[in-house]
C-alpha cells in the first residue's frame, strides 16, 4: 500500500519531499519484499555512499543536478531524466547542486 501520500488530491510531486541543510532526505510511499518506493531530497554536496542492491533500481529525476555512478561509470541527471541501477552492480549518487529523485525499486 501507498503510505505518507494523500489520497484523492492532485499535487506537486516533487514537493512531497524537502530539502534540509546537510542532509539527504527520504520519504517511503511503500515497501515490501518486492518493491520499495522513496522520494529522495538531497542538499548539494550530500550523496548516497558506493553500495549495491539485491533488485534494480530506477532514479527518476525530479529537480536540480545529480550524479549517478554505476559500475564505476558516470551519468549526469537533470530534471525529467532517469536511469537503471542494475541489480548487484555498486552504484552511488551525489548531488553536486540540490537534487530530488523518485527511486523505484524492484526485487
Amino acid at each position: 500500500m501507498i503510505k505518507n501520500f494523500k489520497p484523492s488530491e492532485l499535487m506537486r510531486f516533487a514537493d512531497q519531499v524537502t530539502y534540509q541543510e546537510g542532509q539527504v532526505v527520504s520519504k517511503t510511499l511503500a515497501q515490501d519484499k518486492h518493491h520499495s518506493l522513496t522520494l529522495f531530497a538531497f542538499e548539494k554536496g550530500e550523496e548516497i555512499s558506493t553500495h549495491a542492491s539485491s533488485g534494480d533500481a530506477l532514479v527518476i529525476a525530479l529537480d536540480g543536478e545529480g550524479l549517478v555512478t554505476i559500475d564505476g561509470q558516470d551519468f549526469k541527471l537533470g530534471k525529467g531524466d532517469s536511469i537503471l541501477m542494475p541489480s548487484n552492480l555498486p552504484h552511488a549518487i551525489y548531488a553536486p547542486e540540490r537534487f530530488k529523485m523518485f527511486l523505484v525499486v524492484s526485487f
